[in-house]
């Protein structure tokens, strides 16, 4: 409650500041879905609602998290430079390396997974470079998952919220420590304080500090929450949470691979963009991916508890949708 009270209080805050220190969005090409100028230092108060909360109430009795809280200032700042002033692709990259090595220097590192689809229990150890290039990808790789959403009002916010909240709630029910459901509870406060500021039509942008942020936020507190008991919770969950980002990104890359571009450039080929281009409203395209994400979080629950055959299932659905949301209109029957 107190990262959602605080990002509630702290928006406003954020969109009378955003003009005066030039955090706006001006609409320069067709990639864009407004047509004004935006306030985009809405990552400022979901940054305050986290950080605070969980420097109040998880740090004292955890004191790892204050690595945690060093990363994820390393990438508000390495976002909100890029929403002032602009960073080139190649550097912003660099940025989040570093921000993901400052946390493994710090000891927050993917040392195992869990033989979680076995029929025996067991664990894959991982030491050395091995758990280095590990952790660091996964971090990058699921920044850039939110990041790379981020774009129909409220999408990546109530995305993040979704994600955060299932895998909350899979600590809840999978582990004996409260470290992992109380930390992502904080994100998703966040992310649902500024919702509603964000939500269509929107009065305020999260901006790449907001995004990456979030991303950042929901990729290391996963690794944080791998102890032995935790292991599915930190392994397993957050991938099939995050799947609808995850493949987004993963079809952006091979599009533009595909079609000769650069990778870190921006085109029009998001999923959320195709549901807009299908005759959507920006409300539906959000609520419909916002449907994905859920099911996907239940999905990952149930999976959780080895309910494959029911986690599955679900899993089966949102592909399902996703398949006929990628088909252009003229290929629908």
């Amino acid at each position: 409650m107190t990262s959602l009270a605080l990002a509630l209080c702290f928006t406003p805050v954020a969109i009378f500041l955003a003009p005066k220190i030039g955090a706006v969005d001006i609409p320069k090409d067709d990639r864009r879905m407004h047509d004004k100028t935006m306030p985009r230092f809405g990552g400022f108060a979901i940054f305050t609602g986290v950080t605070a909360s969980i420097a109040i109430f998880m740090v004292p009795g955890n004191p790892r998290m204050l690595s945690i809280l060093i990363g994820g200032a390393l990438i508000y700042i390495l976002g909100l430079i890029d929403d002032l002033r602009g960073i080139p692709p190649k550097v912003k990259l660099l940025g989040q390396i570093v921000a993901a090595c400052t946390v493994f220097a710090l000891g927050v590192r993917i040392n195992f997974i869990t033989g979680f689809f076995s029929f025996e229990e067991g664990y894959t150890f991982f030491s050395g470079a091995s758990a280095f290039i590990l952790t660091v990808v996964w971090i990058v790789g699921i920044t850039n998952t939110i990041n790379l959403i981020d774009g129909l009002d409220g999408l990546a916010a109530g995305v993040a919220a979704i994600a955060s909240l299932s895998i909350a709630y899979a600590a809840f029910i999978s582990t004996e420590s409260q470290a992992a459901t109380l930390s992502m509870l904080a994100v998703a406060g966040g992310a649902l304080g500024f919702l509603p500021f964000n939500f269509h039509p929107a009065k305020i942008f999260m901006g790449d500090g907001g995004s990456l942020f979030l991303g950042f936020m929901l990729a290391v507190l996963s690794i944080e929450g791998a102890t032995k008991s935790a292991a599915v919770v930190a392994t397993i969950v957050p991938v099939f949470v995050l799947g609808l980002p995850i493949f987004d990104t993963a079809y952006a890359i091979l599009r533009r691979i595909l079609n000769k571009k650069p990778i870190m450039e921006a085109d029009k080929g998001h999923l959320h963009h195709r549901i807009m281009a299908a005759g959507f409203g920006q409300n539906r395209a959000v609520l419909m991916l916002y449907g994905i994400s859920g099911a996907m979080g239940v999905a990952a629950i149930l999976l959780s508890r080895r309910l494959f055959i029911e986690s599955f299932a679900l899993i089966g659905i949102a592909a399902t949708l996703i398949y006929i949301f990628l088909t252009s209109p003229g290929e629908r029957k």
